[in-house]
């Protein structure tokens, strides 16, 4: 059985101080259910086995759980049995969106995959078709749907859906919930970079991976991300190239989520440190996998589940009942945060991750070091490149707005970053390393971290929805600090910005005009050498307009 002294002992080891709230904790069970996989001999029979297996581990523990069906699953009859009389009544049954043969062709299109499912971006996914086609996509698996259940479903989950597709499920067949793939550069295909970190978001009606600053610009379907990153190192696995391995909640991997004390110190992130609206993890796994492969760790993952839930400490509900609350509690996309300062491979890395409607920011703190990792923001009126029109090859991007991108402009030996940096009367410069963070939310949507650097002067950093402030209180006299944006050279090129004045960077991304905004503080133009640019304090603060609609 779980204990939770081993939670306990993650948090007295680091010797924290985080402040307390009663915001919940939410875990959706959500398994994806494909009818075939040729990569697998005797696949449909494997691919059924995992499903039957996970309907009764859910069924063990009187777990509610969410099963989505791709249409090849939908229209199988041992499938729809299986769900109809084993399935729980508190359980759910959604639609998984990647699309086969039989559903292409049900539609009236033609099918271009090798195989009757494939993983190509361009085949497997809405964005490789037109906006017509993808209506009728959505038009005869809600038809078959509702001519097996008796309704339309409520959840879409897949790793990606674009938005005239979400747009078009929500007005016409009313869903409230959907589901897309964590951040992952190259993985499968297709890459998902900057967006809001972990928890959901509204997105906006041009770009589904963007979140929305209005009502008016967003799609009134919150979308949950999937698969419960690790909030430390999943960031940085494969910098330098063009791809990312895979750290997270789902069961099959050895390192992460099979791995019980892996898993702990996950769960201890999303149960006892501060997450300010609510904190999320999606787990279950794809029927893919298979039941051999996925076994002990989701055996091992309910009974911590159970434990979680016996103590109050977590909910476990549906895809839908998650989307219903969300839409409740929040017109707007809230602020939530991600808290992680024990590391797992006790190496004395940390990470905070801070979202709002207007951006996402990550704190990365190692045993001797101190950076902040990323800060991309987000505008709505950035239009998708596959809004209108179908995607080729089987590469796929979504990107938003960096600031500080710690991924793309690393290199395997150097890593890009925003330091803060202590200037002396001669002008030589050295890193400050800030030590222990002391975490809290002092008020709704903020996010604030307190800590003292080697020689005591103490650093504030203030997270709001549309600002972040970094302030001093110098302990030593003539204290002179800044913060700077350090790029290896070989990355310099892909940098996005072009002008620079004491209170504004105007910058380009992918064809998108964007202004960073400096509200308090001047900006210093580097020339690359040494710093991209500095971010010198007013007072000893400097702050951020992170709101784009304002420029």
């Amino acid at each position: 059985m779980f204990s939770f002294c081993l939670f306990t002992s993650y948090h007295a080891q680091a010797n924290l101080q985080v402040s307390s709230d009663k915001a919940p904790r939410i875990i959706n069970i959500v398994n994806f259910i494909r009818q075939t996989d040729y990569r697998l001999e005797n696949a449909d029979s494997l691919l059924f086995d995992a499903t039957e297996k996970q309907v009764a581990l859910l069924k063990k523990y009187n777990f509610p759980g969410t099963f989505l069906l791709q249409y090849d699953a939908l229209i199988n009859p041992k499938y729809q049995q299986l769900l109809l009389e084993q399935l729980d009544k508190a359980s759910e049954i959604g639609a998984w969106w990647e699309i086969t043969q039989p559903h292409v062709e049900a539609a009236g299109i033609t099918w271009r995959g090798k195989h009757s499912w494939v993983s190509t971006a361009n085949i497997a996914f809405t964005t490789g078709y037109t906006p017509q086609e993808r209506e009728k996509l959505v038009d005869v698996y809600m038809k078959n749907f509702k001519a097996i259940f008796g309704r339309y479903p409520k959840s879409v989950g897949s790793w990606y859906i674009d938005s005239h597709t979400l747009m078009y499920m929500y007005e016409k067949y009313h869903i409230v919930a959907s589901s897309n793939c964590k951040d992952q550069v190259g993985t499968d295909g297709y890459t998902l970079w900057g967006g809001y970190w972990n928890q959901a978001y509204y997105p906006s009606k041009k770009n589904a991976y963007m979140p929305a600053q209005t009502a008016a610009g967003q799609i009134p379907v919150p979308i949950f991300r999937m698969l419960g990153s690790d909030p430390i190192y999943q960031y940085d696995t494969g910098v330098g190239t063009n791809g990312q391995s895979v750290i997270t909640l789902e069961p099959v991997y050895k390192h992460a989520g099979m791995d019980k004390k892996w898993t702990a110190y996950f769960l201890e992130s999303l149960v006892d440190q501060p997450c300010l609206a609510f904190g999320y993890a999606q787990a279950g796994q794809e029927n893919s996998f298979t039941w051999d492969e996925m076994k002990d760790g989701l055996e091992m993952q309910f009974s911590l589940f159970d434990s979680l839930r016996k103590a109050g400490k977590i909910r476990i509900e549906t895809l839908q009942t998650s989307g219903e609350w969300f839409k409740k509690e929040f017109p707007l996309t809230p602020a939530t945060a991600v808290t992680a300062l024990k590391d797992v491979q006790e190496a004395g890395n940390k990470s905070i991750w801070y979202n709002s409607r207007y951006y996402r920011t990550n704190l990365y703190w190692e045993e001797n070091g101190f950076r902040i990792r990323d800060i991309h923001l987000f505008d709505e009126q950035m239009e998708s490149p596959y809004l209108k029109t179908p995607g080729v090859g089987g590469q796929f991007l979504y990107f938003t707005l960096p600031l500080i991108d710690g991924f793309f402009w690393s290199t395997k030996r150097d890593r890009a970053g925003m330091c803060l940096m202590k200037i002396d009367e001669k002008g030589k410069r050295e890193k400050i390393i800030l030590k222990e963070p002391v975490v809290t939310a002092p008020k709704k949507g903020i996010l604030r971290v307190n800590c003292l650097d080697q020689q005591g002067n103490e650093f504030t950093l203030i997270f709001n929805p549309d600002k972040i402030e970094v302030q001093c209180q110098p302990k030593i006299e003539r204290f002179n600090w800044v913060m700077e944006l350090q790029v290896p050279q070989e990355r310099l090129d892909q940098l996005p910005f072009q002008s620079y004045s004491a209170s504004k960077i105007g910058s380009e991304f992918r064809g998108f005009n964007y202004d960073i905004l400096v509200v308090k503080g001047n900006v210093n133009k580097g020339d690359g050498s040494d710093f991209v640019f500095q971010l010198a304090p007013s007072a000893n603060k400097v702050t951020i307009n992170t709101n784009l609609r304002m420029r």
